[in-house]
């Protein structure tokens, strides 16, 4: 079975598909299976053109927005690239960006595709402050689900959450498949350490959505209880500038570290403490499972896909989503108690092995291929 997997940027960027996608292939082995990966160049601009028609709703109703014109152009961009880069057949394409299913059945109307959403283009748009909820940005990016529904062959997402969240834009959500994200256990190796001081971690892209200025404002209070830690923040984004201003001003400078973007953070991980991450929404939260393999505790908000991963108390805490207190509370609690912040690692390790196993992600996407065959 010929197989595309079908990406929006090249799988090297950070995020939840990168965690997996560029690690199927070894386990996609011919003569059975044969599988490609394609993605579109950051490079490619403004080269598509046309005219674009959705099937279940009038776009243009949308078109004055600058947000939805660049959306389409994208599309457009894709459509000219897809059809200039791929000149062969394949038995299914997997898509992994609404952009990229839309384009690929325009160009293989014949080929069946199945399309996971990984994440809400529109309430990161909405959190970051870029468009208003019910606005008519918003209104456009949430018709695209019942698009996909309309277009593409099968429906997946990454977490139970998330199907919910898409239900309302959807004629029959009960069809949409939950696969979440596997790990390839090979490249997240625990090291036995001892940190006189806790060392915190978090890794995500800077924005306003994953709730960093929440986090810093928990770090100044544990500062003011003379709770000792150092923060590492690794990843970037168009906020660092005013996390680092705020950090400055709660007086937490010298005990935070911004990295910056870097390839493979899942290196150097295993060397600290506690993962914490704040999100003000999550379809899955990549990152914990990442973590947990490497053995740390973890804190996360009561959002999303993330209580999916974190049974409070059994093998990470919960907290309330814009709660500094809590949230200074939860990291206070494991770093003055190790013996507890081991027990919550360990068992974070040992569910993130059996839930989210690459082995587990590989078996369920084989039968649904094959139901293609």
């Amino acid at each position: 079975m010929k197989l595309l997997q079908a990406l929006f940027f090249p799988p090297e960027q950070p995020g939840g598909v990168s965690s997996m996608i560029p690690y199927l292939q070894e386990r996609f082995t011919p003569p059975r299976w044969e599988m490609d990966l394609f993605s579109i160049p950051k490079r490619v601009r403004s080269k598509g053109s046309g005219t674009i028609t959705f099937q279940t709703f009038d776009w243009t109703e949308y078109a004055a927005s600058p947000i939805v014109q660049k959306y389409v152009q994208t599309y457009l961009d894709y459509i000219w690239w897809t059809k200039l880069r791929i000149d062969q057949r394949y038995d299914l394409i997997h898509s992994h960006h609404p952009i990229v299913g839309m384009a690929m059945k325009d160009v293989f109307p014949d080929i069946p595709v199945v399309q996971t959403v990984h994440s809400s283009y529109e309430r990161e748009l909405i959190l970051n402050g870029r468009i208003k909820e019910g606005g008519p940005e918003h209104k456009f990016l949430v018709s695209i689900y019942k698009e996909l529904e309309h277009r593409t062959d099968r429906l997946l997402t990454v977490s139970y959450s998330f199907r919910d969240y898409m239900a309302p834009y959807v004629d029959r959500p009960e069809d949409i498949r939950v696969i979440p994200n596997g790990y390839d256990e090979k490249r997240f190796k625990p090291v036995a350490h001892e940190n006189k001081v806790a060392q915190l971690v978090t890794v995500c892209r800077l924005v306003p959505a994953k709730g960093l200025d929440i986090l810093l404002k928990a770090c100044a209070k544990l500062k003011q209880s003379d709770v000792p830690f150092v923060l590492h923040i690794i990843g970037d984004g168009p906020i660092r500038p005013e996390l680092e201003a705020l950090a400055q001003s709660l007086g937490i400078y010298e005990e935070t570290i911004f990295y910056g973007y870097t390839l493979h953070p899942e290196e150097f991980m295993p060397f600290f403490d506690i993962f914490v991450l704040p999100s003000r929404a999550e379809a899955f939260g990549s990152v914990f499972a990442e973590a947990a393999l490497c053995c740390l505790a973890l804190i996360g908000s009561d959002v999303g896909g993330i209580p999916e991963q974190i049974e409070n108390g059994v093998n990470g805490l919960l907290v309330p989503p814009e709660d500094p207190a809590s949230l200074a509370a939860a990291l206070e609690q494991l770093i003055i108690d190790p013996d507890f912040r081991y027990t919550l690692a360990r068992s974070a390790s040992e569910q993130a092995k059996s839930k989210y196993s690459l082995n587990r992600a590989v078996h369920e996407l084989k039968k649904l291929y094959l139901e293609y065959q």
